[in-house]
């Protein structure tokens, strides 16, 4: 999984982090309130950007029912290993924004 590029949207780099917060939790919002049928690999983006953003000095395993699902969460969440909170979250926002209109 590529880390979503910052240049088509470099205002994310002169956010304070008080605003890239604020804009993390609209693009959350935004996500979460679509009714748009998203693809697997882009939901599973989503996932590892959100746990990354919000669970990062926590070892964090994924819950569920499907032991299929829980490897493909696994697996995105170790893509994106190593990622800042402030990188997930910017990388969160521009995956929305690209993906997911209003």
């Amino acid at each position: 999984m590529a880390l979503v590029s910052l240049q088509k949207f470099p205002n994310l780099v002169a956010m304070t982090p008080e605003e890239v917060d604020r804009e993390f939790l609209r693009a959350y919002e935004k996500a979460s309130r679509t009714s748009r049928k998203l693809p697997p690999d882009l939901m599973l983006k989503l996932y590892a950007y959100y746990k990354q953003a919000t669970k990062h000095s926590q070892a964090y395993m994924p819950s569920g029912n499907s032991d299929i699902k829980n490897a493909f969460k696994l697996n995105a969440l170790l893509q994106v290993k190593g990622m800042s909170p402030r990188e997930a979250k910017e990388a969160y926002i521009e995956l929305v924004r690209e993906n997911i209109e209003d």
